[in-house]
């Protein structure tokens, strides 16, 4: 999936994304809005943890979940 496909269907993405990750407010995920940097950002504030383990966590979650920015 590429980024068009993924802000189109963001709405269906918003639940997985805060299965994963409960910290994350329907506002942050508004603000994501399918934006895959937006989303390390954000997990990288709610849960306290360094960008890299951030997106080493989207990273994981694409790859269990089959999507790709």
């Amino acid at each position: 999936m590429n980024e068009d496909t993924i802000k189109g269907n963001w709405k269906q993405f918003k639940g997985k994304v805060q299965e994963q990750w409960g910290k994350l407010t329907n506002d942050d995920l508004d603000v994501v809005d399918g934006k895959r940097e937006q989303l390390v950002g954000r997990i990288q504030e709610r849960e306290g943890i360094a960008q890299d383990a951030a997106e080493k966590q989207v990273k994981d979650w694409e790859t269990k979940n089959n999507y790709r920015w």
